[in-house]
């Protein structure tokens, strides 16, 4: 098996085997651009295949959707209003395989509430709905994952959820699904297709598709944004994967068809566990979407809303706007109201929504409500829509429509076998954590902790810490997480840059006030050995991420969406991406 780390070494050779693939002989079979859920899906599905593969992300892994979700593994109630029971019993299907054996560290039960309003009627009437629910988990493969659900009368509600409002509701359903840190899935995914023999780099984007003298795609042309190299990369599928960057993606084939994917923005705020009494979760109807409580790690996270967004997608932000719609559906049910000061951070995302129909003469296969595989032209594969929780399922329709039915037919996916990477033996280093809590010193809460973000993973980290006892310690200004877990992030987890350990290997961004600030020189003087930064490279990363922190936190006052950005942008990109087309040399699309 090949070597699991991401670091800045195995970026470099897989910038290597990316620039080889143009020599005969190298040329790849899968070139997935996209390195958020769904692309780290398609590399670990392609690799597990015997295919050779490399994905390839502009930013940070997971920097886009899938790092700005609710957080959640769940079959989708919703979808039972539309009496879409296979998309349900699919993403239920979906849901109990990663608890109970693709990755049970990362993706752990969780209890909701569903708070009624009326005696008769609506607990009749929902209460069916969540039968049903469960009655297609129960037919899944496999044994059963979660808990059925249950009626609670007003006094069991109160119990569970102490601060609801006593008038908000006269009983509820709890019933069970699931949560996940999306960004640390994204990472063990794009890792384990690497054990696999995939080809990863992050920071490393596509401007520009190569097309033949036929008009097929024959691979594209990648800039390496940490170096502004290009060059050019040959692959028999191309597979595009960049979910709110979908269209501007396939345009760079040149014809006309596609897919047609609209963003729609969701803003989530972030509330300490102590501020509200609750063992479980809440789902509430609104006008316009759903709104989660939901219990996470030492926090609450309550969202979503649904906006349209037709701005810059790489960096939605929380509007003044957003901030005043979430916490009034909350305080509607709480018996005591927040306010702004309880919050101690904000994330907004973009969904990317799928429309319907394809643009016309593109070859689609439509296997999913919710997710579509289409070819503009040979040669280009484009998925998009779905969801976090189907991302595998996503994957192995996408690796399935490129290489062909007849062979994959023979090639079948058998990522549904696969764990992710701390799964396997996770019971035994359960068991072993207890040892290392005591020669560390560790609480129960920090085992916890790191037994979810790393699962048997744990025994790296343990090993670093014999190496280097410094590094059990926790962050004097974040002492959530251990130093340790920095320099994990940087010779296992592709780190690269402050910000990718402040935004998506910790969640220091909204975990705490100061959106982390005052940890940044602890956390640049772990990460400057180990990637050879010296004294003006520390400062210039920690005035980036101030930049950026500062200007998130002036975009929250903002009335709309427009001011908003117009804020955002302010704070300069250490590493900008290119307008796509362009290759910075005056070249067009090469022919083959």
């Amino acid at each position: 098996m090949a070597s699991s780390r991401l670091s800045a070494g195995s970026r470099r050779r897989a910038l290597e085997v990316l620039k080889a693939s143009s020599t005969a002989h190298n040329e790849l079979d899968v070139l997935v651009i996209g390195g958020g859920v769904t692309g780290a899906g398609i590399a670990l599905d392609a690799a597990t295949r015997g295919l050779h593969t490399a994905v390839v992300e502009a930013q940070d892994w997971a920097s886009g959707t899938s790092s700005r979700s609710s957080k959640l593994v769940h079959g989708g109630l919703r979808y039972l209003q539309m009496l879409d029971f296979h998309l349900v019993h699919e993403a239920l299907t979906e849901r109990d395989r990663l608890i109970s054996f693709v990755a049970p560290h990362l993706v752990r039960p969780v209890a909701f509430l569903y708070p009624l309003t009326h005696h008769v009627w609506e607990r009749a009437y929902v209460g069916s709905g969540v039968a049903l629910y469960d009655a297609l988990a129960s037919v899944a493969p496999g044994k059963r994952a979660l808990p059925y659900h249950r009626h609670l009368s007003k006094a069991g509600m109160t119990r569970a959820f102490p601060d609801l409002a006593h008038d908000a509701a006269v009983g509820a359903i709890r019933y069970f699904d699931a949560s996940v840190d999306d960004a640390r899935l994204v990472v063990t995914l794009v890792r384990t297709a690497t054990s696999y023999g995939a080809h990863a780099a992050a920071r490393t984007q596509v401007v520009d598709l190569l097309k033949n003298s036929t008009g097929a795609v024959t691979g594209a042309r990648l800039v390496d944004l940490e170096t502004g190299e290009e060059f050019d990369v040959r692959a028999r599928h191309v597979i595009n994967a960049t979910g709110v960057w979908t269209e501007k993606t396939e345009a760079l084939s040149g014809g006309e068809g596609g897919l047609r994917v609209l963003a729609s923005k969701g803003v989530h705020i972030v509330v300490p566990r102590e501020r509200i009494q609750g063992k479980v979760g809440l789902i509430l109807q609104t006008e316009k979407s759903v709104l989660f409580v939901i219990p996470w790690s030492r926090y609450w996270i309550i969202g979503t809303t649904d906006t349209p967004w037709d701005l810059d997608p790489q960096h939605p932000v929380a509007t003044a706007a957003d901030i005043d719609y979430v916490l009034e559906h909350a305080n509607a049910v709480l018996a005591h109201p927040l306010t702004r000061e309880d919050i101690v951070g904000t994330y907004a995302g973009l969904r990317p929504l799928l429309q319907p129909g394809t643009k016309e003469g593109t070859s689609s296969a439509k296997v999913s409500r919710e997710h579509t595989v289409a070819s503009p032209v040979p040669g280009l594969i484009v998925i998009a829509g779905g969801k976090l929780t189907t991302y595998r399922v996503m994957a192995e329709d996408a690796v399935d429509f490129a290489i062909g039915r007849d062979r994959a037919s023979g090639l079948p996916s058998i990522t549904d076998k696969i764990q992710l990477l701390g799964a396997e033996g996770l019971e035994a280093v359960r068991r072993q954590a207890r040892t290392f809590a005591t020669r560390y010193g560790w609480s129960p809460a920090t085992i916890d902790h790191l037994l979810h973000r790393y699962g048997s993973m744990l025994r790296d980290l343990v090993d670093a810490c014999v190496d280097d006892p410094s590094l059990a310690k926790p962050l004097e200004h974040a002492p959530a997480y251990l130093r340790a877990e920095i320099a994990y992030a940087v010779t296992h987890e592709g780190a690269t840059h402050l910000e990718d350990v402040l935004l998506h290997r910790t969640r220091l961004n909204y975990e705490v006030r100061d959106r982390g600030l005052a940890a940044c020189p602890e956390i640049a003087d772990i990460m400057a050995p180990l990637l050879g930064w010296d004294d003006a490279t520390k400062t210039r990363e920690i005035d980036a991420y101030r930049q950026r922190a500062d200007a998130e936190e002036n975009a929250e006052q903002q009335p709309d969406d427009s001011s908003a950005e117009r804020v955002r942008l302010e704070a300069s990109e250490l590493e900008p991406l290119r307008p796509l087309g362009d290759t910075g040399d005056g070249r067009g699309t090469e022919g083959a």
